[in-house]
């Protein structure tokens, strides 16, 4: 056996067979011929010596060597990106790849503003949205493969003492009615008023709701005795339901901005009751850190949280103390 019997192609063609368990669809993922990742994976079994999948079956199902070997060719790759966009980092930000995580509500409705910002200072940077639950995200920063990511939820235990998590700004979820709505003309509704309404809700497994639910549990309402009429898979999906007439529902105040200004939704105001929850930045402070994605803490976290209070001050609280601090804190990692 050779020093080192494999090539990064070979291994990034082992990777892509494993993900789409296929080898014709690995090669449609590659762009590249079904006759060539079948020849680079019969010369990489010869090369080591070793079996790597098990043909018996439809499905390309790795051997426990092709495995091991997966694991360690995942390592691999994600050390030369990050060499490559070290080595990119030279140019001065005149290129390179920013990649940036986040949940849902952060990825669909605070992301894009952040990156429109940065885009217009360095439009040379390449960045990358990467929209995913909380805790694959929170693996994606831990690997490498995520510079930095915005979340709503807490990461996984396993990696509360890898990662550093900075709190960010506070996210209001507030309870929406259908514009036409009669608790709309009521300036204050009471917390037993909730137990009457037609609810439209996120899924169980939701970050979002175990918040709301947490929350209002805290304030002294049963959730258990809410109505939910209907449980829907996105954010948008609650807020067109909830301006259709079918109900209420508890959404991120940013989600909704749009909507507040054409009035096609109402915001009621629940007596002493304020839902909120924590948006944090996380980072690897073992992993290095492009100029991309400090320049990004450093420039645009402060200039967004400016941005914002100016745009709906009135909705939306973003101290300025706190995004120095989540920039100093990053930058001191």
């Amino acid at each position: 056996m050779s020093d080192i019997p494999f090539t990064l192609d070979q291994l990034r063609i082992l990777k892509a067979i494993a993900a789409e368990g296929s080898f014709k669809r690995a090669a449609d993922t590659l762009y590249i011929s079904q006759p060539a990742v079948s020849l680079q994976v019969q010369n990489l079994e010869k090369q080591l010596n070793i079996p790597l999948f098990d043909r018996g079956g439809r499905k390309a199902q790795l051997t426990e060597a092709g495995r091991l070997l997966l694991s360690y060719g995942e390592k691999i790759i994600t050390l030369c990106r990050e060499t490559c966009r070290a080595v990119e980092d030279l140019q001065n930000l005149n290129g390179g790849t920013l990649i940036i995580g986040a949940s849902e509500t952060t990825g669909t409705y605070l992301l894009p503003r952040m990156i429109g910002l940065f885009r217009q200072k360095y439009p040379d940077i390449v960045v990358q949205l990467q929209i995913h639950s909380t805790r694959r995200t929170a693996w994606g920063v831990n690997n490498g493969q995520v510079d930095l990511a915005i979340i709503g939820g807490d990461i996984p235990n396993e990696l509360q003492d890898v990662l550093k998590v900075i709190p960010y700004i506070k996210d209001e979820l507030a309870l929406i009615l259908p514009a036409n709505h009669p608790l709309s003309k009521v300036k204050t509704i009471q917390k037993d008023d909730l137990y009457r309404l037609n609810f439209i809700s996120l899924d169980s497994q939701s970050t979002i709701r175990r918040v709301i639910e947490k929350n209002l549990n805290c304030c002294g309402i049963n959730t258990k005795r809410l109505n939910i009429e209907m449980e829907l898979n996105s954010i948008e999906a609650v807020k067109n339901a909830v301006q259709a007439g079918l109900g209420a529902a508890f959404v991120s105040i940013t989600a909704i901005e749009k909507e507040l200004k054409t009035k096609e939704i109402y915001v009621a105001n629940i007596e002493k009751i304020k839902v909120k929850r924590t948006l944090s930045v996380i980072v690897n402070p073992n992993r290095y850190r492009s100029k991309a994605s400090e320049t990004f803490i450093k420039e645009i976290l402060p200039r967004f949280s400016s941005y914002y209070e100016k745009s709906t001050l009135e909705y939306f609280s973003i101290p300025s103390s706190y995004i120095e601090e989540v920039s100093e804190n990053i930058n001191s990692v």
